[in-house]
């Protein structure tokens, strides 16, 4: 095949293209690309064991591409990959439980809380000014609080 006046062969072609996708996934990990990458370094090889056309090489690519990625996506749905912090994205997640404090009075159902440096919007029973609460949900970013159990007196 000749591009802009130079002889490229088309096998080869493949090949940095299969390892680009593969370089490209390592620095922008989707997982997708690796396939694609896999599917392009497969179409070279085989252009090099067989004498494939372009457009049967278009297709080879094609199919071993939509292949990869429907059997990866069977595997991962079965196999999925566990992370040690599944709640690594999840800020509100990671908030249930915590204790805050109430900065602006939690009157008819609505009010104020602070979590670390943080001011959120919060839910939940009539609070004062000062009070301790313990956050139990989230409805989108209004944090559901509850107050503290009173602690048993000795």
């Amino acid at each position: 095949m000749t591009i802009f006046g130079f002889e490229i062969d088309t096998e080869a072609l493949w090949i940095v293209v299969g390892i680009i996708l593969l370089c490209v996934e390592m620095m922008a990990p989707g997982m997708y690309l690796m396939f694609l990458g896999a599917a392009a370094l497969f179409t070279g090889l085989l252009g090099y064991a067989l004498p494939l056309s372009l457009p049967m090489e278009l297709l080879i690519f094609a199919i071993s591409s939509v292949g990869l990625v429907y059997v990866a996506k069977r595997w991962f749905e079965v196999y999925p990959i566990l992370s040690t912090s599944p709640l690594l994205n999840a800020r509100i997640a990671q908030m249930i439980g915590q204790t805050v404090t109430v900065v602006q009075p939690i009157e008819h159902g609505s009010g104020r809380v602070k979590v670390g440096d943080t001011v959120w919007s919060a839910s939940g029973p009539d609070a004062p000014e000062g009070a301790r609460m313990k956050i139990t949900g989230a409805e989108g970013n209004c944090l559901e609080v509850e107050p503290l159990p009173a602690l048993p007196e000795e």
